[in-house]
């Protein structure tokens, strides 16, 4: 990043999600390997996008990219939904929470850049 810039708050979001959940699924990975590597997958390919997204051809490919994102992100909370609920995993609300707030954060950006068309 450009130093001279702002900082991109998604683009560090999405980052800092993916290395928060990284961090767990080492965990995960112990106890559900299949589980740990759908979520590991899934909050990887959030960030991707929404890097993606940065050097997009248009405004419909920026929001394309960025609803592929929060698909991604849906699917991470399911993971995370999982690991809560179910007596043989372990969980932690402090990953739902960070992603939930990168759900906000790319729902409103994706619902802004379509006003603005």
């Amino acid at each position: 990043m450009d130093r001279t810039s702002k900082p991109n708050v998604v683009v560090e979001k999405s980052i800092l999600a993916s290395l928060e959940v990284i961090d767990f699924c080492k965990k995960l990975q112990n106890i559900d390997s299949r589980i740990a590597d759908q979520l590991f997958r899934s909050v990887t390919s959030v960030g991707a996008n929404v890097h993606e997204a940065q050097s997009a051809e248009s405004r419909a490919d920026f929001i394309h990219k960025l609803k592929i994102a929060a698909k991604e992100l849906k699917e991470s909370l399911y993971w995370l939904e999982l690991c809560s609920r179910s007596p043989h995993l372990i969980g932690d609300e402090k990953h739902t929470s960070l992603l939930n707030e990168l759900v906000l954060i790319i729902s409103k950006i994706i619902s802004s850049a379509k006003k603005n068309k």
